[in-house]
């Protein structure tokens, strides 16, 4: 018995898993592994935001700017341009290159001194010194020289020593350097320098006016002057005899290098007299330079100095130069300024030939050796932030005729730039090839002024493309109030592109959709218009005392049939002429449109009078259906761009149907007389655009509403200008069973397919749409909360929360919205929510050619449609086949208007069928095999879904206590992935379609992009919650649209509002970034010194050298205090300690085998030696033995013969 139990339990056992369906999926392999993932940011365009220094490398011309936050910029040739960032946030107030030596010293606000390495294509600091103790005011770097001086806030000058970076026990203290009879401080530090021909004297300059020069051999002031005015800067002639200081009043005073109590002469500028014969005060002279040229007068260069007369003067730099003064006003406050010379020597003429200004938004490069001193043209991608970026798009691996076809328009729309200089551009440092991908990047940024900007990413420079005004479709807004001043009507919010079609779609903060077709020629035409009310929330036709706070609609509501026909638009309903407003106005009549995008419809969302426009909160746009749909934050609205009709236009909560999971609440309006809001009829009406039918259910409404139809059955394509829509009341019937009224006349239809629904009104009539716009607010829900749950609760703080629900992703795809549907997909709009639902529209789209231009679109919403719900609103979505492969969106190829245009879908979604798994019992019908997947990412979670059984079959909880920003399903590596960008400043990616996690990795703080934010103060992690729910709940939106990411793993985000970052996650690109990255250091001969003529050598008037080391080094210094500064080791000084470790053992080995080579060479010569000596004792030997024979043969006797 216990025997036959065990064999049953095997057999149970068997029969669960033979019964047990093979999981189809389980066949889709992933390539992507952690290893192909690698963070790193590449590149970085536009200009340096809040800038507040600048040095230029008169030898290797390159340029370096540092801002406020601690950025660090080094600019050469175009494409040549490294970004770099010191460790801590502190401004950057001054630098210094070391000239020719591929380095640069900086000081922060921080009182921090930094030495960058630049000889290799990115930048690393070396050394920092910390002060302790005192503030730095100035650095001075003397040229050639490796010691520094070091100007502090208490008045005191240390010397460092750069090649080690630690303090010189030699320092100028401001009491020795005073007169014993001086009584007061003299203030910081302003200025440093030595002199030009004796380098033992050093000029310093305090704030109060007192200037000194000071011995370094004798450690005392040889000169003192006082001037009357507090002294901003200072600036040497050449000949080292003279000086000129300039001042807080305006004015420029020179000295001699000579007591003297009074300066040589004063000179103000900008003096001006007044009507009463008063001199008018001037604003400060920030800086001035005194440069030199052989063919002609010095120029004395200065900022500011201006006079007050005029409020809101325009910034300057003024060039007095052959008795004249030449002021050139800036757009900008000018930030610093550095005058460009052929000679780094400041013993001689430098020859000046540019002046580079440093505004506070721009970046100016004027010219000195051509007349009238006009700018170079700047090659740099400056001007991103010309009007601020809105929102951005990125395209990686787009069309390779895209950018061809861009830049062709945008040079014939581009009037040729005149006034600029025809020299080269100065800055021509360091070396740049433009290797760029095998692929094309354009990149899309919009703009607060309606405009819309293309650029080429492609080489990893920025070049700009075309430039599209959107504004230009609308006229001139009248004056706005005060309290509207601030406001952007045309600011672009979001744009849809289309590159295969080149068509275009543009959302405007007031509300509006402008459609484009890209031209290559110019062409004369109308703009088309197509009003659109707004659909919101349903409104029981009850009386006030009917619609309280515990209302609870049926659960078996839906939408009656709307028909929409164009035909005739001049029957307008003039009892309801005021109740609609017009944020913009569309330009009338046949303009005349330039090459590129041309306007070809415009779609205005009607708000109640008196109300703000709801806001558009996601767009689509599909060239293969010529539609385009855009969520609101009430409504979904579907537009034909071919016929020029509004296929749908549907309240949110009325896309469940009768599956709607929610308990909702219409926001009551105030109470008010029910009699004088007119009768229930008038209450509720139907949307128009241009004119709009209301269909009614019932046979004896029908006949009515169709009153507003217009004879024959062609429609006009075009909406009349100027006309209101007309609105006609919408009658309907209580209960009307499953009866459903169709008409053939017109041009779009909005229906359910739901049996046994009650219809209710689906639009509101503009006094209570009024009071729903009045009480409107965000109500997302908590995105920190980790719990997130639907309350059920009647309560009025539950009901409250999903009062409003607005959309969040729109995507058009060839699919299944049924676990019936077995045949071919049909073509579908899929919505994300912000209550993280996502459903489906159907849409019947005629076949192409004459049928698509007569027949109409038929939207069906289906109570079915609503597929799954998800933690959070909605991200994206996206399609899979049964391969796993990202299915694209059918898309129109681009013809030329010269030829004819035909429909050409292709990458349409494949109708490829999972097999169904063997051996397979009834728990799985073959007939409903899945054919692909969708992936939908919420702020929460992941969920892959296999349609058409609608079966989940991978989830993944992203985030527990944080929440993404934005999201987004790309190619990499021929595979896809999920990548997300989480409020915790971390980027994750996740396989496909398992939602494997491959990389979690720290990359931005959400709080450094807060910048876009209207709370930008509430950024502190260590907040309150409430503080952290305003800043995330109202603003990540705005962050989300201007952070992109793109195809093969490339991403691109607004870091500043004048500077774009892009980044990459792909490995590959990472390892072939160095190919890209220009080159910021090339070896240059150093000039030779300047010969000293005869009678400089003869009477001692040339320079004379300093043995700064013999000074400052420790033997006759002594040793600097500790406390003073203190040094910290670069990032690698592990590195290149361990490096000088490696190269001194690796030296002392090449010394040892070097000796060992020479005993070697010495033991072959000893060698050689002892051979040539053995040789020659032979040869000796030899010979004394011949010379013996001989005598022997001498001394026999005459006998012996």
């Amino acid at each position: 018995m216990k025997k036959r139990t065990l064999r049953s339990v095997f057999d149970g056992l068997r029969s669960s898993v033979a019964q047990q369906p093979k999981n189809e999926h389980e066949e889709i392999v992933e390539n992507l592994r952690s290893e192909n993932f690698q963070l790193v940011k590449t590149f970085r365009h536009g200009f340096p935001y809040q800038p507040t220094a600048i040095a230029f490398d008169p030898i290797q011309k390159l340029l370096a700017i540092g801002s406020k936050t601690g950025s660090l910029r080094l600019l050469g040739r175009p494409g040549v341009d490294a970004h770099v960032r010191h460790e801590t946030d502190a401004a950057v107030i001054q630098m210094q290159f070391l000239t020719n030596e591929g380095a640069l010293i900086t000081a922060t606000a921080d009182d921090s001194l930094h030495l960058w390495n630049f000889r290799q294509k990115r930048p690393e600091i070396v050394h920092s010194l910390k002060f302790q103790r005192e503030r730095i005011t100035y650095i001075h770097l003397p040229l050639q020289s490796k010691w520094l001086y070091v100007g502090t806030e208490k008045g005191n000058v240390h010397v460092v020593n750069i090649e080690s970076f630690t303090l010189s026990g030699y320092i100028i203290n401001w009491n020795k350097a005073i007169d014993v009879c001086m009584k007061t401080h003299p203030g910081p530090i302003m200025h440093l320098s030595d002199n030009p021909l004796e380098a033992s004297k050093l000029l310093l300059a305090y704030e109060t006016g007192l200037v000194v020069l000071w011995d370094l051999r004798l450690k005392k002031a040889e000169f003192r002057w006082q001037c009357t005015e507090p002294i901003k800067s200072i600036c040497w002639h050449y000949e080292g005899k003279q000086f000129l200081c300039s001042h807080t009043d305006g004015t420029i005073s020179t000295w001699a290098v000579r007591p003297m109590t009074k300066p040589l002469s004063v000179n103000q500028p900008h003096m001006k007299t007044n009507k009463d014969g008063k001199l008018e005060q001037c604003k400060p002279i920030q800086k001035v330079e005194w440069k030199h040229s052989r063919s002609g007068e010095g120029f004395v260069i200065f900022s500011g100095g201006l006079t007050y007369d005029k409020a809101g003067r325009s910034p300057s730099i003024s060039v007095m130069h052959n008795k004249t003064t030449t002021v050139l006003e800036m757009e900008h406050n000018v930030v610093d300024f550095v005058t460009l010379c052929e000679s780094p020597y400041i013993c001689e003429m430098q020859e000046p030939y540019a002046i580079v200004v440093l505004l506070h938004n721009d970046l100016v490069v004027i010219d000195l050796l051509t007349p009238g001193f006009p700018c170079f043209e700047n090659p740099y991608p400056m001007d991103i932030h010309e009007s601020p970026v809105t929102c951005c798009v990125y395209l990686a691996d787009c069309p390779s005729d895209l950018i061809p076809a861009f830049y062709s328009v945008g040079a014939r729309g581009a009037s040729k730039r005149t006034g600029f200089s025809e020299k080269e551009w100065p800055l021509s440092g360091g070396e740049w090839s433009p290797t760029s991908c095998s692929y094309y990047e354009v990149i899309l940024t919009g703009h607060a002024d309606g405009s819309v900007k293309f650029w080429d990413a492609s080489a990893g420079n920025l070049q700009v493309l075309y430039k599209l005004k959107t504004a230009k479709v609308f006229e001139k807004p009248r004056t706005r109030s005060v309290e509207d001043i601030d406001d952007d009507p045309f600011a672009v919010q979001l744009i849809s592109l289309c590159p295969e079609s080149r068509k275009l779609a543009v959302v405007g903060a007031s509300s509006y959709v402008i459609i484009f077709k890209f031209r290559k020629l110019e062409s004369p035409s109308e703009t088309s218009i197509l009003e659109i009310p707004l659909a919101c929330e349903s409104l029981l036709d009850l009386g006030d005392s009917e619609i309280s706070p515990d209302f609870e609609f049926a659960s078996s509501r839906t939408s009656s049939i709307v028909k929409t026909d164009f035909t005739d638009v001049t029957n307008s309903c003039t009892e309801r002429k005021g109740d609609y407003n017009l944020p913009v106005k569309v330009r009338n009549g046949i303009q005349k449109k330039a090459p590129g995008f041309q306007a070809h419809l415009v779609c205005l969302n009607l708000a109640p009078t008196g109300e703000q426009s709801v806001n558009i909160t996601a767009l689509i746009l599909n060239s293969s259906y010529d539609l385009i749909a855009y969520g609101t934050e009430t409504s979904v609205v579907i537009v034909d761009i071919l016929q020029k009709a509004c296929v749908l236009n549907i309240a949110t909560p009325d896309l469940y149907g009768a599956s709607d999971p929610y308990q909702r609440v219409p926001r009551s309006p105030k109470r008010t007389n029910p009699e004088s809001e007119g009768p229930p009829s008038e209450r509720c009406r139907s949307p128009i655009s241009d004119q709009m039918n209301g269909v009614c259910v019932s046979p004896t409404s029908a006949k009515q509403c169709t009153t507003g139809l217009g004879q024959g059955g062609a429609p006009n394509s075009t909406a009349s200008r100027g006309s209101k829509p007309s609105i006609e009341p919408v009658r309907r019937s209580r209960s009307q069973g499953t009866q459903r009224t169709k008409f053939q006349r017109c041009l779009s239809t909005i229906s359910y397919s739901a049996d046994g629904l009650q219809p209710y009104p689906r639009y509101c009539s503009s006094d209570k749409l009024g009071n729903l716009f009045s009480s409107r607010q965000y109500s997302s829900f908590d995105k920190l909360d980790s719990s997130f749950s639907r309350s059920r609760s009647s309560s009025m703080s539950s009901l409250e929360n999903i009062s409003d629900e607005s959309i969040h992703c729109l995507v058009f795809a060839e699919s299944y919205t049924k676990k019936t549907e077995n045949s071919n997909s049909f073509p579908t709009l899929w919505i994300g929510t912000s209550l993280g639902s996502v459903l489906t529209v159907i849409l019947s789209v005629p076949s192409y050619g004459e049928a698509r231009q007569s027949q109409p679109i038929t939207a069906s919403v289906s109570p079915s449609g609503t597929v799954f719900r998800l933690k959070g609103s909605i991200m994206t979505l996206s399609f899979l086949d049964c391969n796993g492969a990202l299915i694209p969106s059918t898309y129109e190829v681009w013809r030329d208007e010269g030829r004819e245009k035909q429909k050409t879908p292709t990458k349409s979604s494949p109708s490829s069928r999972m097999s169904p798994p063997p051996g397979s019992t009834e728990t799985y019908n073959s007939n409903s095999c899945d054919k692909q997947f969708v992936v939908a990412i919420s702020e929460k979670q992941a969920r892959v879904v296999a349609l058409p059984s609608q079966n989940c079959i991978y989830r993944q909880q992203l985030t527990e206590n944080d929440f993404i920003v934005k999201a987004e399903i790309i190619h990499l590596k021929d595979s896809v992935c999920v990548v997300c960008y989480l409020s915790n400043g971390h980027i994750t990616a996740h396989s496909l379609p398992s939602l494997r996690l491959l990389i979690d990795l720290e990359f931005l703080p959400l709080a450094d992009l807060s910048f876009q934010t209207r709370k930008q103060g509430i950024v502190d992690p260590m907040l309150s919650i409430w503080g952290q729910q305003m800043f995330v709940n109202e603003d990540t939106d705005k962050i989300a649209r201007t952070f992109c990411f793109s195809n093969r793993g490339h991403g691109l985000y607004l870091c500043s509002p004048s500077e774009v970052q892009k980044f990459t996650v792909s490995a590959e690109f990472s390892l072939s970034l160095s190919e890209m990255v220009g080159e910021l250091f090339l070896p240059h001969e150093m000039p030779e010194l300047p010969k000293q003529s005869f009678f400089q050598g003869l009477f001692g008037g040339g320079p004379r050298n300093l043995d700064r080391e013999e000074l400052f080094g420790e033997v006759s210094s002594g040793k600097p205090s500790r406390s003073v500064a203190k040094h910290i080791p670069g990032p690698n000084a592990q590195l290149d300690a361990l490096n000088q470790r490696a190269t001194t053992a690796s030296s002392e080995v090449a010394r040892a085998h070097q000796l060992m080579l020479e005993r070697g060479e010495k033991l072959g010569q000893l060698e050689e030696r002892t051979e040539r000596m053995r040789n020659e004792a032979e040869n000796f030997s030899s010979t004394a033995h011949q010379l013996m024979l001989k005598q022997k043969e001498k001394d026999k006797k005459w006998y012996y013969f």
